[in-house]
């Protein structure tokens, strides 16, 4: 299931950059739009479909009961696997281009300060204005002789091996360690959700976490009962959060009529029929097994709407709000009829 999803992700993002080249989309909604070809909603949409999947009499999983138990079991597994790319793969692409499109602040700048033919290049990051005025007034006389300049720079240099004294073994290793968490970003990395799925994994993985939390004779199943309570209330609040998003989108945005049919296509036509290829060769290898309900999930997961994760990432970096709400209109309007047949093809292939 993660190299699957991740499938979806991979392929969803190299047809949605085709699109935005073909389309000559804006630059600063780049970002969204291959975010909302690469990444799906497998966890709440899921979590309200295939338990009504598992209640028709007719329905090719066998034993109602054990379909929705397994089926809860791997949808949330979907789910969580799909917030941790989210997070980490989406984020950066819409983080990225909303940096070129100059809807965030530049980081970095660049002073120029010209002293007698001389030209001096400071890098700054992040500095506040009185560093900046107090840098340009250290620079205002800089008529003074070179002579005199080539003494002061003198007296200000540092043998290269006291500096390497001073320097010790902890210090090298905290700049090591800041240079790393700054590069991989680990406060993107280590977000609620993130938080969230690694420790759901941890207990599910380790047995006696496992049987202390979870049972009817578990001596912690009251922290499961109320994760329980609280996961059920949150299926209904985050449909009236798409509700709200959908409202959004009947307001006027930059997204084209060729635009947003190429989202759908992407989304509803192309990735589907990807997705039932890989999940036929998988299986023709032996990598997925005989269950059907586990193979309808595999193949569900192509065929699903954009993830609503993808608002809250536009409204984080406050770019393509509007465009994303008119997105999430037409994609889970057209999704009522799009995942119906989907399903309906799925289910007569995996029975």
């Amino acid at each position: 299931m993660p190299v699957n999803i991740l499938f979806t992700f991979i392929i969803g993002s190299g047809l949605g950059w085709v699109l935005v080249k073909l389309t000559r989309t804006p630059q600063h909604l780049h970002g969204l739009v291959i975010g909302s070809c690469a990444a799906g909603n497998h966890g709440n949409l899921l979590l309200i479909i295939i338990p009504s999947l598992c209640e028709e009499s007719n329905s090719p999983f066998g034993d109602k009961l054990a379909c929705s138990t397994n089926g809860q079991g791997l949808v949330s597994l979907s789910m969580a696997i799909g917030a941790v790319y989210i997070w980490s793969y989406v984020y950066n692409i819409i983080q990225k281009y909303g940096n070129l499109s100059g809807k965030e602040v530049a980081k970095a700048s660049t002073i120029s300060i010209d002293c007698s033919g001389k030209t001096l290049d400071m890098f700054t990051e992040n500095y506040t204005q009185s560093l900046l005025q107090s840098r340009r007034s250290s620079f205002e006389d800089c008529e003074a002789p070179d002579d005199e300049y080539d003494e002061v720079q003198e007296h200000n240099i540092v043998p290269e091996d006291v500096e390497d004294k001073k320097v010790t073994m902890f210090t090298k290793i905290k700049r090591l360690f800041n240079a790393f968490s700054d590069k991989i970003n680990l406060k993107m990395w280590l977000t609620p959700v993130t938080i969230a799925t690694i420790v759901g994994l941890l207990i599910g993985v380790i047995s006696p976490i496992r049987k202390l939390m979870i049972g009817d004779n578990a001596a912690l199943r009251v922290i499961d009962g109320s994760a329980s309570i609280l996961g059920e209330a949150t299926v209904p609040a985050m449909t009236l959060i798409v509700g709200a998003n959908l409202y959004k989108g009947m307001k006027k945005s930059s997204v084209g009529v060729w635009l947003m049919i190429g989202i759908l296509a992407v989304r509803y036509v192309a990735l589907p029929i990807v997705g039932v290829g890989i999940v036929k060769v998988a299986h023709h290898l032996g990598f997925v097994g005989s269950d059907s309900l586990y193979r309808f999930i595999l193949l569900i997961q192509y065929s699903v709407p954009p993830a609503m994760a993808i608002g809250t990432i536009t409204q984080l970096f406050e770019v393509g709000e509007s465009e994303c709400s008119v997105i999430m209109l037409w994609t889970y309007g057209v999704a009522a009829i799009a995942l119906t047949l989907w399903s309906t093809f799925f289910m007569w292939l995996v029975s």
